[in-house]
C-alpha cells in the first residue's frame, strides 16, 4: 500500500487544526472543518483528534477523507520581518501625529458655535434596511 504524504508549508507555528484543514484545501470552510474535527473523521498523528482548536505542529500527520497532509513549518526571510516591522512603524507614528479636534469651523469662531457631522456622512455608515 502506498501513500501520498502532500506537504503542507506554513509560516507561523502553531497552528489551529480547523485552520490547517481549510488551507489544505481538505474542507470547504471553517464551520465544516469543526463538523469533521468534532464528529471524529480526522486523525492527528494516527490518532482520532476531537479538538477543533488542537495545535498542530511541524512534521504532524493530518489524515482527512482519504487524504494524508504533512506540516512543513518554513520560518521567514529576515527580509520579510524587517520590511513588515518596519510597514508597521510609521502606521504608528502617523496616529500620533493625528490632530486631536477635527471639528473647528474655518471661519474662526469655533468656540462660539458647535458643529456637528453631517447627516450625509451618517448615513453613509449605515446599511439601508429593507422589508
Amino acid at each position: 500500500m502506498t501513500y501520498d504524504i502532500s506537504l503542507v508549508d506554513i509560516s507561523v507555528q502553531p497552528i489551529e487544526l480547523c485552520k490547517l484543514l481549510k488551507i489544505a484545501n481538505m474542507v470547504g470552510g471553517g464551520g465544516e472543518a469543526k463538523i469533521v474535527i468534532s464528529e471524529g473523521y480526522v486523525l492527528l498523528n494516527n490518532e482520532v483528534e476531537f479538538q477543533k482548536r488542537k495545535k498542530v505542529y511541524h512534521n504532524d500527520i493530518i489524515e482527512f477523507n482519504g487524504e494524508i497532509i504533512q506540516v512543513n513549518y518554513l520560518e521567514p526571510a529576515e527580509n520579510e520581518v524587517n520590511k513588515k516591522a518596519k510597514n508597521q512603524l510609521p502606521a504608528v507614528l502617523s496616529k500620533s501625529n493625528k490632530p486631536k479636534s477635527a471639528n473647528k469651523s474655518k471661519t474662526g469662531l469655533h468656540s462660539q458655535t458647535k458643529t456637528t457631522p453631517s447627516t450625509d456622512v451618517m448615513r453613509s455608515k449605515r446599511k439601508p434596511i429593507s422589508f
